[in-house]
């Protein structure tokens, strides 16, 4: 069983940043995807971001949903087993609760992972909030 705690949530203004952080209790970390979703009122839960191993060395890649390219970066840290998301020039339409997840790895497909149902563990989420 892999835990997943979220930190780094809060208010600001639109035009600003947050750097959430996902800490995770699986030993073997570094072969696991590693996701942001977020949730906002009324809103099914979306995919935001994703680091995944490419299965062979130390390469992993990132995705990213279209609403957040160029304004998001997710990074990992395997000896810390974490993954980040900074978030820069935040807008209202980026408040939500945002969910780490983490996969166990197995192949799959870029697309499959911006996919709710294909996540083993999910964090209890941190709150975003963008005032105007």
């Amino acid at each position: 069983q892999v835990q997943l705690v979220e930190s780094g949530g809060g208010l600001v203004q639109a035009g600003g940043s947050l750097r959430l952080a996902c800490a995770a209790s699986a030993r073997t970390f570094s072969s696991y995807a590693g996701g942001w979703f977020r949730q906002a009122p009324g809103k099914e839960r979306e995919f935001v971001a994703v680091t995944r191993w490419s299965g062979r060395g130390n390469t992993y890649y990132a995705e990213y949903a279209d609403s957040v390219k160029s304004r998001f970066t997710i990074s990992r840290d395997n000896a810390k087993n974490a993954v980040y998301l900074q978030m820069n020039s935040l807008k209202p339409e980026d408040t939500a609760i945002y969910y780490c997840a983490a996969r166990s790895w197995r192949p799959t497909t870029p697309q499959a992972l911006t996919t709710s149902g294909e996540y083993d563990y999910w964090g209890q989420g941190t709150q975003v909030t963008v005032s105007s």
